[in-house]
């Protein structure tokens, strides 16, 4: 009775663990498929934000803004720190093939469950011909005693019986292997598996990490360049907030006091132009970055009159800034 227990406990076992290596096969199937559609999805992903990048790039390349460069400095900018995420998201994405799908694949496809379970199997055909056994020797008891212990029959009996303490040896052994080889199978799905899970969130944690920090650094070049146009407002804005003052009826752009080519440090001086200005209207004056201009008059309102290359007419003085020393050839092309 002893022995039967014991083995009843050994094929309960065995049947446990068939379900728990079939159950952890296939979470790690599902693992492979899932992890490859997100390279693949991942892997398009990379090929848009490359696009982004190189689009970036090459509009910053090109400038051609005339109110200034801070957009194209930006768009630069944002197209490197664009390249490097796309870089570090194909890395991650080479980890997650590298260290997660092929080894979990390996083992799903690999030939240890299936030795395990061919012994078992094995296992299983053995009980079913001591099961079968059993009741052969059983029907050689009763036939014993019905023939008053013919000999012949107590032959047979014991034939019978020796074939059943083999079987069952056999039995014995074979579940001892299989339970020995499917709990090995085991222990390794479940290592690999949780090693693996592990890797893939350890890629993913330090893919979002360096992420943030080439965001962090790209933020804080678009905040600075923001605060630049802050400091030098866009003209657009200003000249709808504050326009250009109008000539009085009957005054003309050159009714100021014309310039003799000298300075008095009180009415005129020159300033050379930091920020680019397209006029707006008839009575305001284009200005280039680098040109050189004669301040003639200054208002309250952020608005300067002045001439450069022969034109005269309204600009936001903040675009200037004031030069006490100028070449000569510079002067000359004011005029």
């Amino acid at each position: 009775m002893a022995s039967d227990e014991a083995e009843l406990q050994q094929h309960q076992k065995l049947e446990k663990l068939y379900i728990s290596t079939r159950a952890a096969k296939h979470l790690q199937r599902d693992i492979v498929r899932g992890v490859e559609g997100h390279i693949v999805t991942g892997s398009k992903q990379v090929e848009i934000g490359t696009k982004l990048s190189e689009d970036s790039k090459k509009y910053s390349s090109e400038n051609t803004c005339t109110s200034g460069g801070t957009l194209s400095k930006v768009a630069l900018s944002f197209s490197s720190a664009r390249a490097q995420m796309e870089k570090e998201h194909d890395c991650y994405l080479r980890t997650l093939g590298t260290q997660v799908t092929e080894p979990l694949r390996a083992m799903v496809v690999g030939s240890a469950l299936e030795d395990a379970r061919h012994l078992a199997q094995r296992y299983d055909r053995v009980r079913q011909e001591v099961e079968a056994q059993a009741i052969e020797v059983a029907r050689c008891h009763a036939r014993v005693r019905e023939t008053n212990n013919s000999s012949d029959i107590t032959l047979k009996l014991e034939a019978a019986e020796m074939k059943l303490n083999e079987l069952k040896s056999n039995m014995v052994t074979l579940g001892k292997e299989a339970t020995s080889a499917m709990a090995a199978v085991e222990h390794q799905q479940q290592r690999l598996t949780l090693q693996r899970l592990i890797a893939m969130v350890e890629a993913e944690r330090s893919y979002h990490q360096h992420v943030l920090q080439i965001l962090d650094q790209l933020e804080q070049e678009m905040l600075s360049a923001r605060q630049q146009t802050e400091v030098f407002p866009n003209p657009a804005r200003d000249t709808r907030s504050n326009p250009a003052p109008a000539y009085n009826e009957g005054e003309n752009l050159s009714a100021s006091k014309p310039y003799d080519g000298s300075f008095d440090g009180t009415e005129y001086f020159l300033g050379e132009v930091i920020q680019p200005y397209q006029a707006e209207s008839d009575v305001e004056l284009t200005l280039a970055l680098g040109d050189y201009v004669v301040v003639r008059k200054v208002t309250n309102h952020g608005w300067a009159e002045g001439e450069c290359k022969g034109e005269a007419g309204w600009f936001p003085f903040e675009f200037v800034e004031r030069r006490d020393r100028v070449l000569a050839s510079k002067v000359a092309e004011v005029f």
